[in-house]
């Protein structure tokens, strides 16, 4: 079957197609043909080498397609079921060998691509705001790059819990997309020189309860500055490079604040918790609630060009190789 490889950390050149053997399922695990792949920032970090895995290694985090085989001790999964699964590498592939654990159920009003383009992104995005700080109505919370594919679904969360959401993006079409998906006031940072600034006079000089940073270095003073007192800094990734090392006097000097680095992986950790955050985001989708925009579709072979026009900005709402 066809598979993208990585044999050497490196730039987007790394990621050659190649014939590989068919999976096929190991105990507990099923293999799934891949109808669609999401690409992420993780997948850049992993393939540059910032989160090292070991090599040879076939990258893609998250997918949907349908169930072809069915491992030993599988008991709740079958052949012929849309399935779509999170956290499990392999995604960039005609067909995947997945632990069963990872895998959930897609109901059947939400299309396979939709369900690949919301399980990390969307999962991430509800344990951000349920969970790191569970959104409140009448809070006042801050999304940086609120066009992107976690920015959008981020808005519309928190917006369905009640807050009143400052995003920030880079364009006039990127600013559409995020007042569509329900965001209440725009900052383009490419023309406004001080982003806290501009939140503390959209807050009257208060700060944000929250902010949702995945953005990282190019972020993370304006995000500090911008909070209230005892706010909370989520700093969930890091497209722009790495934070340096972080003085916590600044936290106290910032008004008590809290600063926090979470990951998908501690919201999902066992079956049961995957399952309740899966039921919760395909079932928002199913019904309508939470809209999921495909930003752009690549073939498999495509996959370093998805990697550049993501690492360079140039899209909104999710990639995914199909």
């Amino acid at each position: 079957m066809r598979a993208i490889v990585i044999e050497e950390p490196g730039g987007p050149e790394v990621l050659r197609p190649c014939e590989v053997d068919d999976p096929r399922p190991g105990p507990g695990q099923v293999v799934v043909d891949v109808e669609a792949a999401g690409v992420n920032f993780i997948d850049i970090y992993q393939r540059t080498g910032v989160y090292p895995v070991p090599l040879p290694y076939t990258p893609g985090l998250e997918g949907a397609g349908t169930v072809t085989a069915v491992g030993a001790g599988v008991a709740d999964l079958a052949e012929g079921q849309r399935v779509a699964w999170v956290s499990a590498p392999g995604g960039y592939a005609r067909r995947a060998a997945v632990p069963a654990e990872r895998v959930v159920p897609v109901p059947d009003g939400v299309s396979t691509e939709r369900a690949a383009a919301v399980m990390l992104q969307g999962l991430t995005a509800h344990y951000l705001t349920h969970a790191t700080y569970p959104v409140r109505p009448g809070d006042d919370v801050l999304v940086h790059a609120a066009a992107g594919g976690t920015g959008l679904l981020l808005v519309q969360l928190a917006k369905a819990r009640g807050a009143r959401v400052i995003g920030t993006v880079s364009t006039a079409a990127k600013e559409k997309q995020a007042r569509a998906a329900g965001a209440d006031d725009i900052i383009r940072y490419t023309e406004v020189g001080d982003v806290a600034a501009a939140v503390r006079g959209l807050t009257g000089g208060a700060g944000v309860a929250a902010v949702f940073d995945g953005v990282g270095a190019d972020t993370f003073d304006a995000s500090l500055a911008s909070l209230r007192r005892r706010g909370v800094l989520a700093l969930f990734g890091q497209s722009s490079g790495v934070v340096p090392p972080v003085d916590p006097q600044r936290l106290n000097s910032a008004g008590s604040v809290f600063l926090t680095r979470p990951n998908l992986a501690d919201h999902i950790a066992d079956r049961a918790e995957l399952l309740q955050r899966t039921t919760d985001v395909l079932g928002l989708v199913d019904a309508g609630e939470l809209r999921v925009e495909i930003g752009g579709r690549y073939p498999l072979a495509d996959a370093a060009r998805a990697h550049e026009d993501l690492a360079a900005r140039r899209t909104t709402g999710k990639l995914l190789l199909v």
